[in-house]
């Protein structure tokens, strides 16, 4: 059964260009040019990515991601054609996992799917081919690998794919600084990503959002500067 990828763009050429790539990769494609088309889509049924862009008329990819965001956890790129850092900034902190700027090769934007599409498989139980049993711990926060849940003290914890890795990652080097780059490293493999230190930043001030941590005096996460993030061993 192919993956469903989920297509929200008001340009129809943009759209259908798309769908034309992602088809000639097995893709499943449901494709929408209005933000109201898109809602019903994304309220009764469940992809396995969707792509949003972020200028849409009346309501715009930003109020589709977090609706999307208020129920689900599969990865979201967003499309902008503005190269903008707020636009950027903003998207990945209501909770999208990639953004990618027009005018945008289609290639770099199947790559993009696919790098996303491997994370969320690999973490995600229910697309997940091989058991792993592993449970990483650390004053209180409990990370299940085989399930794909993160509690903190005893209390849920809804992370996006790139979110659940950047903290598995920390929790398996406990102790040691893990910089930007080597983060970029070990989540995004392919060479189209634009290591840009600012989208790190952001899914960080995320989670520490989440785990009501703080910069100034963090119990988890401790920001290193100029050198990276760490987790205390």
């Amino acid at each position: 059964m192919s993956d469903k990828i989920l297509i929200v763009d008001d340009e129809a050429e943009i759209a259908d260009l798309i769908e034309v790539y992602l088809s000639n990769e097995n893709f499943t494609v449901l494709k929408y040019y209005s933000a109201k088309e898109a809602l019903e889509c994304i309220n009764t049924t469940e992809p396995d990515l969707a792509i949003l862009d972020i200028m849409l008329p009346e309501i715009d990819g930003f109020t589709l991601c977090q609706k999307i965001r208020s129920k689900h956890t599969y990865p979201i790129i967003m499309l902008t054609a503005k190269d903008e850092e707020t636009d950027k900034i903003t998207g990945l902190t209501l909770g999208a996992d990639d953004y990618i700027t027009k005018p945008f090769r289609p290639l770099e934007l199947v790559a993009r799917v696919k790098s996303q599409l491997r994370r969320y498989k690999k973490y995600n139980p229910a697309h997940s081919e091989k058991e792993d049993t592993n449970t990483l711990t650390h004053s209180g926060l409990v990370m299940k690998l085989s399930t794909h849940e993160c509690f903190l003290n005893e209390k849920p914890l809804t992370l996006t794919p790139t979110e659940f890795s950047i903290l598995r990652i920390l929790l398996e080097n406990k102790g040691r600084v893990i910089s930007a780059e080597e983060l970029f490293h070990k989540i995004w493999q392919d060479e189209y990503y634009s290591k840009s230190n600012n989208t790190i930043t952001v899914h960080i001030r995320h989670l520490r959002e989440k785990m009501n941590d703080t910069l100034s005096r963090p119990r988890y996460i401790k920001t290193i500067w100029g050198v990276g993030y760490k987790i205390d061993g």
